[in-house]
This record gives structure tokens, sequence and C-alpha cells, in this order.
């Protein structure tokens, strides 16, 4: 158990496994054909949002999501609990309060033990105990790399569903979690991270996005989406696109690691960046070439993005104070304009 190092079981680590999003839109198409079919199904596939929410009855919706991926760290114990915390955030980016969680686990039989599976299961239902939750059950299968997840319901008032694509002109730009988790986990792939630089981009992975409760009653909030494995470009351009709207951000302002500069010059980029600018790099403008590289670096169990009523940022940025977090906006948006996404 000891000895185990997950990450080595794997080509690669956590949401930089996911799909390039220009692939993944030739995958999915488009989902309105499912939307006219189902009246009551409020937030589909065609929204690119972070889960489904069907409307029940005018009052309450049931939120449901799925995510899962191959490890970010080597612990098998932290590598479930992060996947965890990482499914949830799904919930959470809706607004939506998680009611039961099933488990998703692929596993490679003949190189990794039982023992360390357990040990995977556990950390993901520890996290889902700390979330008020039950892990309910779930489905296993031989798989040749360790891979685990969730499959997550919850629910949330339908007048207070936040999506990624109702924010405004005006609107003022937050994340709630730093930049950089894609370059320090690919630097302990590689054997070049430093013992304190993994521990604190793993504390903030394990960070429950439960704050996404409290903001969906705050109607100031006009949008909000959680950062992952497209990294803030992804996710950003995808709001705008959605919201018809450009953004002008400040690239200084975005809250990142302090490690970033020194994992950008030991070239621990991870492969999903590359992916990432090549689907969706055409639609930003920015300064400098290598601030690509943070745009794009995937992110796991990342922070939520949120549009903001520009009067209201004040009580914003106080509220949240109150919850522990210390927000300064990073951009706005504006009309829609030739770039999705420019940096000043």
């Amino acid at each position: 158990m000891d000895a185990v190092r997950l990450t080595q079981y794997s080509h690669g680590a956590g949401c930089g496994c996911k799909i390039a999003p220009a692939v993944l839109e030739q995958i999915l198409g488009h989902g309105q054909a499912a939307k006219m079919e189902f009246p009551g199904l409020l937030v589909g596939n065609e929204e690119s949002d972070d889960a489904a929410v069907f409307d029940l009855d005018g009052r309450t919706g049931i939120v449901s999501t799925t995510d899962f991926f191959m490890p970010i760290v080597d612990d098998p114990f932290d590598f479930g609990a992060i996947a965890a915390t990482n499914a949830l955030s799904d919930i959470y980016a809706m607004g939506g309060q998680p009611l039961m969680a099933i488990a998703i686990l692929g596993w490679p039989i003949a190189k990794l033990s039982a023992e360390v599976a357990a040990k995977v299961l556990e950390g993901g239902r520890s996290v889902c105990h700390k979330a008020g939750i039950p892990l309910a059950g779930g489905h296993s299968i031989d798989a040749p790399e360790p891979i685990f997840g969730l499959a997550v319901t919850g629910k949330v008032a339908v007048d207070q569903v936040k999506r990624n694509n109702t924010a405004k002109i005006g609107d003022r730009l937050y994340l709630t979690k730093p930049l950089g988790v894609g370059l320090v986990t690919t630097a302990e792939k590689k054997g070049l991270a430093l013992g304190e630089d993994v521990l604190l981009a793993k504390d903030t992975m394990l960070m429950l996005n439960e704050i996404g409760i409290k903001v969906a009653a705050w109607p100031e909030v006009h949008a909000m989406t959680d950062v992952t494995g497209f990294g803030l470009g992804g996710h950003l351009t995808e709001m705008c696109r959605g919201s018809q709207l450009s953004a002008k951000i400040e690239l200084s302002k975005v809250p990142v690691f302090d490690f970033v500069p020194k994992y950008l010059e030991l070239d621990c980029i991870p492969g999903g960046t590359h992916r990432n600018w090549e689907s969706y790099g055409n639609g930003i403008r920015i300064q400098r070439p290598e601030d690509r590289l943070v745009l794009a670096d995937p992110q796991t169990s990342g922070g939520l993005l949120m549009a903001v009523d520009p009067s209201f940022t004040g009580e914003f940025e106080n509220r949240m104070a109150g919850e522990g977090y210390q927000l300064k906006s990073f951009g706005d948006l504006v009309g829609k304009q030739e770039w999705l996404v420019s940096s000043e």
C-alpha cells in the first residue's frame, strides 16, 4: 500500500483527461431535440452547463450529474476524495443541494489490489459524509487504468437555478479558487513537484464548492459555472458564447497559485492544456503567448466562476468574505465583440 503511486498507472490526470472541447462538441452535437421532447428538461447538454436540471412541479428541480477521471494524486484515499469533491461541484455550480451519490469505479485488478480500491472508495465516502449525503451504491468494472468518480443527484429551487449562459452586460467576473492545479500535478507525475506545493493544491481541490447553495439565493449573481478540465479560458468562453457577450479580463488579477511560474519554467505543461487551446484559443486575444498556459491549464475540482451585477459587487465581496473567501474581480462582461475573451 505505501509503495503505490496511482498516477503511474494512468496516461492522464484528473480533469486533464477530459476530451478536448472541440471534439466533445462533435460528439454531443445539439441537444435541442431532447428539450423539445421533454419540456420539463430545464437544462440539458445543449447548454454546455455543469449538470442537467429537470423541473418536477414548477417549484423544485432535480439536478443530475456524473464526473469521473483517472488519478491526479498518488494516495488512493486522496484520489477518491478529490474525485468526489469534483463531482459534487457540478451540483453546487447549478445552485443545487446534493441529495445522494453513487460510485463509478474502474479498476485494473491484475495490477492494483482490491485493498487499494477500497481506500479510493473510502476517500469518496468521506467527502460524501462531509457534504451530508450518502454514497448509496455504484458500479464497478475491470479496467486497464484506475478510474473513480460519482453520479450525483441533487435538488434546486427552479427560480434559483444558476446557469452558465445567463450573464449580462457589465457583470463583474470572480473566481473562488486559484489556477495552477494542472501544472503542479503534472510536475508531481514527473517527480519535480515540491511537497508543500502538492499539499496546497490538494487542500484546494478538497474544498467543497458548497458556497454555491448560498449563492443560488442571490439574484444579483447572474451566471455561475465551475472551472475544471477546460481551464478558465474554456469555461469563460462557454459563458460568453452562451450569453452572447464578450469578456475583458486583467490577467494580473486572475487568481493563480504562487508556484505557477516555477512549474511553467520547468515545462510541466499538461497535454490537456494544448488540446484546450487548440479548441478555443482562436476566440481569445492575449498579450503574451505564454499566458495561454495559464488560461488553458486544466483544473480539477476548481473554483466557481461567477458573473455578478456591478451594483452588487461590494455587497457580494463582503458576503463572500464572511464565508472565508477574499475575492476581487478580474474582469467584466461587455457586448459581443470580435473576441470572446480579451486580456489587457
